[in-house]
């Protein structure tokens, strides 16, 4: 496996890397085994979040063993010092560790400062002058967010949503980490699951070298593709590139990317994915959305009661109401169509 070097950090991590989020789907033994296999394969990176269910118990349950031979990201969404300090404490216990190689900030909207005594800033730089923690970084969704938190200096990793859907202003966000030697960690590379093309997506994100890719794996045969992408990376060829651009074209304009961070919704309607109901149906194979459970949650969106809560969550911007019903528009004109 190919590694590069995750900005001043020092640090070394595969491309491809495992992102932890939805091996919290598996159930314990599978996901001990999904993770073991990445490991025996020669993938050294793996990233997880306190807020991740049990993704971090699984993490050291299959490789507390190996533990100084991989690196380990977590996150905390803490604010205040106390809160900060117990989640780190917390991480290392389920994680079978005394350190952790990068905690970071999660999703920030903000610059937390280092300069507050009582802010969860506080809290990881004390654990980093014990030695709980080595690196620090910052996770972001909104753009502005993520410009200013790596123009701060505060900050040895930036993780932000990147895959060829990217816009210009993404790019160059991407570019100025390069500049500051901020490692840059690509979370989302298949656009929240709109992508399918593994091969574009690796072959995309290959052709830059200081980003350290995470792709979220639920299942073997999940791995086993990142694997053989990573032992065997895709140029970036004439025929990706078309796959790329028609992407792009199809693609372009506001569309969800499935963060999650929306929900829950006040009546209990599945957001993340009845908002982008449209494209599904079309890049995918129909019939997994014309059951009637989703037919059921489709229906769900009739009893929106505009409390804005989602639109308000939205760290692009959405305007997540409409989106909702434009989709149910779509959704129910393609039954008809049926």
């Amino acid at each position: 496996m190919k590694k590069i070097r995750l900005g001043k950090t020092g640090l070394y991590v595969t491309k491809p890397a495992l992102g932890c989020l939805p091996i919290q789907r598996a159930p314990m033994d599978e996901a001990v085994k999904i993770l073991r296999r990445a490991f025996d394969a020669g993938i050294n990176y793996f990233d997880t979040a306190n807020s991740y269910t049990d993704s971090e118990e699984k993490l050291g349950r299959a490789l507390g063993g190996v533990r100084s031979e991989i690196v380990i990201s977590t996150k905390s969404q803490a604010r205040d010092k106390e809160t900060a300090a117990a989640h780190i404490d917390n991480s290392l216990k389920l994680l079978k560790t005394d350190y952790i190689d990068l905690f970071q900030f999660h999703m920030r909207n903000d610059v937390p400062s280092p300069d507050d005594p009582d802010g969860a800033f506080a809290a990881a730089l004390e654990a980093k002058r014990a030695g709980k923690i080595l690196h620090i970084g910052v996770t972001a969704h909104v753009l502005d967010s993520a410009y200013a938190q790596v123009e701060s200096g505060f900050f040895e990793t930036m993780q932000f949503p990147f895959s060829y859907l990217a816009t210009e202003r993404e790019l160059g966000l991407r570019a100025l980490c390069e500049e500051k030697d901020v490692g840059f960690i690509a979370m989302k590379g298949l656009a929240g699951g709109l992508l399918s093309d593994a091969r574009a997506c690796c072959a995309f994100i290959g052709q830059y070298d200081n980003v350290a890719p995470i792709w979220g794996v639920q299942t073997m045969e999940e791995l086993e593709e990142w694997i053989a992408l990573g032992e065997n990376p895709p140029a970036l060829d004439d025929a990706l590139l078309a796959v790329i651009e028609r992407d792009r074209a199809e693609l372009s304009g506001e569309f969800c990317r499935s963060c999650g961070y929306c929900m829950p919704c006040a009546v209990g309607i599945e957001i993340r994915n009845c908002a982008r109901m449209k494209r599904l149906l079309r890049r995918f194979p129909s019939r997994f959305y014309l059951t009637d459970e989703w037919r059921a949650n489709m229906r769900m969106i009739e009893g929106c009661i505009d409390c804005g809560l989602c639109k308000s969550r939205c760290p692009y911007g959405l305007d997540v109401p409409n989106l909702l019903r434009e989709n149910l528009q779509d959704y129910d004109e393609f039954c008809e169509a049926l």
